[in-house]
């Protein structure tokens, strides 16, 4: 057959076409077909294959760090004890109602013993916190250097919680005596209202 035959086929005489002609115009409806079906159903599905791939990709990730979190649970369960024990401890160094005016005592006490001379002894409205109150206690205490450091660190042996704060020495004018001036702040436990 010569190329020349090319030329009369037409659509109304398919069936008399030759072989040949006939298996490439298969072949290429058969190719066109797996392309549109490629654009118009295989490339959705391909996407969606990537995007859970992805998926499970950030998944097995949030799996090996909750894994990691199982594996440890008896040490973190471990570790939450011994900080709810610490905390309970805590806790018990915040006085109670009834306990503020024994620390208060001691507080003076300690300054006593320490040998300062107290001026002012003021204590000011409780200021409340989350589970707690501060109790600020305005001080002026004469004496020496080495008095205040004993009666700062007789303030930290302390049984409970006694901070200092605001802390102001100074020489009194006309004397070689030191003057302190600062707040000791102990601290309340609020008990929870029911």
């Amino acid at each position: 057959m010569d190329l020349s035959e090319l030329d009369e086929l037409t659509l109304d005489n398919i069936g008399e076409w030759p072989g040949w002609i006939k298996g490439i115009v298969v072949l290429a409806l058969c190719g066109a077909l797996v392309v549109a079906g490629y654009y118009y159903h295989v490339r959705d599905l391909y996407a969606e294959l990537q995007r859970v791939e992805k998926e499970e990709l950030a998944l097995r990730q949030q799996f090996e760090k909750k894994q990691a979190k199982a594996v440890n649970l008896d040490a973190y369960r471990e570790q939450l004890k011994e900080i709810q024990e610490s905390f309970g401890a805590m806790l018990r160094q915040l006085p109670d109602r009834t306990e503020v005016a024994a620390l208060l005592v001691d507080v003076s006490q300690t300054g006593l013993a320490s040998g300062l001379e107290f001026e002012l002894f003021q204590p000011m409205p409780e200021v409340k916190k989350d589970f707690y109150a501060e109790l600020p206690i305005k001080i002026r205490v004469v004496g020496g250097y080495h008095e205040f450091g004993e009666f700062v660190s007789g303030l930290a042996a302390l049984p409970r919680i006694v901070t200092v704060h605001d802390v102001k020495i100074f020489r009194r004018e006309g004397s070689d005596k030191l003057v302190m001036e600062a707040t000791a702040k102990t601290y309340r436990y609020l008990e929870e209202e029911g």
